[in-house]
């Protein structure tokens, strides 16, 4: 083992591996090693200039009992950056500290010569490469020890009923409605980021924590110590970047529906809205209003004046948002060249296609800068100059037709070792350019994000996911979860994706309960595949606008006048919420903090909070209860200490207790905070 000083930073050698850990923003460091020699100079997430800070670095020896009863030398180092310290002892293994508080320590199960608690035959190291033969890439397994009473939340979005991730498997890998976003946040008070975009796995077990890439050349990883949660994202952020100001032109309502086939659908109901007296902010062109998948325009046919619609849709006070797909269909026009060029992923095997949902096709590789440049271009002839404002960039996963990623290959490296950064790179082929164009903030739709995406104009929805109470249930953790993992803008499906029967009783009380949810929320937007599928295609023509099914109606008086009456009655209380919004969007880009937080990023100190996952904070204002049970019409809240006033009967309750709520269908319970 051989120490190094190195410009504040600490560097040690070790059986062919070289390690580097150095100061990365306040009270943080990042890990990073390899067996190559040298480093690549990537940074990955860490993307915003930190300040310089040469740390304090220690390096000695200390004593050892070893077999025979003697004592030996061996050398050990420390580095300390504000309150978080390193140190490393003479076989390599990292332990970290909050002051004298030990949160995070690698695991090892290796004999080394002493009689320590690590020093054990089972062969089991803290870092364990295993190179990929013919390659230069690694497997690499490194293991922590797993903390006792430890909680752990962030990480994205996983489709699961679980909010504490502590037991949990998680594959590090992009799906659709599953979003791998490596932060997580402790409750032992600290956050740590795995800075590598390798498809791969994490298991928070309770014997050991264990992070998996199947394929890589550098161990990275980012650690932080902070006092509360709060803290840990305004650390975390500040060296990941923060979402921009959101403009307050789109806090209203989002209108979307599978699908508007015609130019003169989507007017129609943009001006029942305003015969209505409702606002809408934004709405949305689904997909199959173009050509062929990867033509990226509009279908004449059925949109044959998209500038007169849009300068409409504009002089009404709405913004227009488009969907653009990542497939590129071998009948479009753009097939041909983009795959001579070299614009599309590659196949390592068998036939070049990578998606197959109406179409045989292949999708872009926005790794390649190219790529970018020609997708750009003609969606800003076909969408942006016509007035378009924004793009929805669906299956931004990639949807894979069959997610075998050791398959696929991006023009920087094998899908394996980079894919989980594939939708930000696909953001940033409409983000960079947009912000170029300087047509004020840049706000997209996309369905997958990765460490960093907040600072690319992504409002992240939560996929196509049923119209159930269970996965009701399930998207509430999952925006808890992607707030605390740097992603405030984040949105759902009201009433869930897939629907059979938009008459069903039960799918209509859902759908109210998810639409007081979303008025809670970043993003309130209506959307949804309604069923039944009984509206005939607009031709015969297998292509083009006309051929692919519609949805039944999703405007807000498509289902009764009951339900039509409270979500007028929670639109309005959108709206007199906003300057509130507007303030909680300004903390998101200030500091980090989401709009969705968990109940104990407000009350870190109440241990009940840590347990709570079917309540939440909206801000720091409202304690939002939603119903999450079918015929539910009361619940359970936990009010923390303090005064609070239930804003459907204006009654102030005592906090520091549980107490029981009516909830009729009219009403989600919600608590201000009063003091």
């Amino acid at each position: 083992m051989r120490f190094v000083q190195d410009n504040g930073a600490l560097v040690f050698y070790h059986e062919g591996e070289k390690v580097r850990i150095e100061a990365w923003g306040k009270d943080a460091f990042r890990v990073r090693a390899t067996r190559q020699g040298s480093f690549a100079g990537t940074d990955w997430a860490l993307t915003e200039p930190v300040p310089e800070c040469r740390c304090q670095v220690r390096i000695e020896e200390e004593d050892h009992w070893v077999g025979d009863g003697t004592v030996d030398k061996r050398p050990i180092a420390t580095i300390v950056n504000g309150k978080l310290k390193a140190v490393v002892n003479f076989v390599g293994i990292i332990t970290f500290y909050s002051g004298q508080r030990q949160i995070l320590r690698e695991y090892f199960r290796s004999y080394d010569g002493t009689r320590s608690r690590e020093s054990r035959c089972l062969k089991v190291i803290n870092r364990q490469w295993k190179g990929i033969i013919g390659g230069s890439e690694y497997k690499l397994n490194v293991k922590f020890e797993s903390n006792k009473g430890e909680k752990i939340f962030g990480m994205g979005q996983y489709q699961q009923e679980n909010m504490d991730l502590k037991g949990c498997v998680l594959e590090l890998a992009q799906r659709n409605s599953q979003i791998s976003v490596p932060f997580a946040v402790s409750n032992l008070g600290y956050g740590f980021l795995w800075n590598n975009p390798a498809v791969g796995r994490v298991t928070f077990g309770g014997n050991y924590t264990e992070w998996i890439a199947e394929s890589t050349r550098e161990m990275d990883y980012w650690i932080t110590a902070a006092d509360t949660p709060k803290q840990i994202l305004e650390n975390y952020t500040a060296v990941t970047g923060r979402a921009e100001m959101f403009p307050e032109e789109l806090m209203g309502l989002w209108q979307c529906k599978l699908r508007y086939r015609t130019q003169e659908e989507v007017l129609s109901v943009a001006r029942q809205y305003q015969k209505e007296g409702i606002k809408i902010d934004m709405i949305v062109i689904d997909f199959f209003h173009w050509t062929v998948q990867g033509d990226w325009k509009f279908d004449k046919t059925y949109w044959p004046d998209p500038k007169a619609m849009v300068d409409e849709l504009h002089s009404m006070g709405i913004k227009v948002i488009v969907s653009v797909w990542p497939s590129v269909d071998r009948k479009s026009e753009n097939f041909a060249p983009m795959m001579e060029r070299g614009l599309l992923i590659r196949t390592e095997r068998g036939a070049a296609q990578t998606y197959d949902y109406q179409g045989d096709c292949v999708e872009i590789d926005p790794f390649n800068p190219e790529t970018r440049q020609y997708v750009w271009e003609i969606c800003k002839k076909n969408y942006y100059d016509f007035g378009i404002d924004a793009f929805w960039l669906d299956n931004s996963e990639p949807d894979y037709g069959v997610y075998d990623f050791e398959n696929y290959r991006y023009c920087d490296g094998p899908a394996l070792a980079i894919s989980n950064l594939y939708p930000q790179m696909y953001s940033r082929i409409f983000f960079d350019r947009m912000r170029e164009q300087d047509r004020g903030p840049v706000v997209n739709l996309l369905r997958c994000a990765w460490a960093g995406s907040q600072k690319y104009g992504n409002v992240v929805w939560s996929g196509d996911v049923p119209s159930t109470f269970e996965a009701f249930t399930d998207q509430l953790q999952c925006g808890l979860n992607m707030g605390l993992a740097g992603i405030p803008w984040w949105t759902t499906d009201i009433g869930g994706f897939m629907t059979d029967d938009v008459k069903d009783p039960d799918f209509r009380q859902l759908l109210i309960r998810w639409y007081q949810f979303a008025v809670y929320s970043p993003v309130l937007r209506m959307h949804g595949d309604r069923g039944p599928y009984n509206i005939p295609p607009l031709d015969d023509r297998d292509w083009g606008g006309g051929y692919l099914h519609t949805g039944q109606d999703n405007e807000l008086w498509s289902y009764g006048e009951d339900n039509y009456a409270i979500m007028k009655k929670y639109y309005q209380i959108r709206i007199d919420m906003k300057d509130y919004i507007k303030s909680l969007y300004a903390e998101a880009h200030e500091n980090g903090s989401p709009l969705l937080r968990t109940m104990f990023y407000e009350f870190p100190q109440d241990d009940k909070c840590w347990e709570l996952r079917d309540q939440y904070m909206f801000g720091h204002k409202y304690l939002v209860a939603p119903i999450l049970e079918r015929n539910a019409f009361s619940r359970q809240v936990y009010l923390p200490v303090g005064q609070w006033r239930l804003t459907s009967t204006g009654e102030i309750f005592e906090g520091g207790r549980t107490v029981h709520v009516d909830a009729p269908i009219e009403y989600m319970p919600v608590f201000e905070k009063m003091d």
